[in-house]
């Protein structure tokens, strides 16, 4: 499924790609060690996260809480537009 996900590509190819392009020379070949491990671990992190989490993610309880959360920063995100708008 990962590579169906158009952010794959649009953030190793286009944005890591820019970002290495502009390095220094000697630099260039850091950066994309750097920016390998750092997806790896990343990806990593994420499905062994997942993995963690999935037995309480089970509860419906869980969700409902995930899901007022959200609702909460949505709802102070919406005041703050309200009361402060974007300039």
């Amino acid at each position: 499924m990962t590579y169906l996900n158009p952010h794959v590509y649009l953030d190793t190819v286009v944005l890591l790609g820019t970002v290495g392009a502009q390095q220094p020379a000697g630099l260039q070949l850091p950066f994309a060690a750097g920016a390998s491990v750092a997806s790896w671990m990343w990806f990593s992190l994420l499905g062994f996260g997942a993995a963690a989490v999935a037995p309480a993610l089970r509860r419906p309880a869980v969700w409902r809480s995930i899901d007022a959360l959200i609702a909460v920063v949505m709802a102070v995100l919406g005041l703050q537009l309200i009361l402060r708008p974007l300039a």
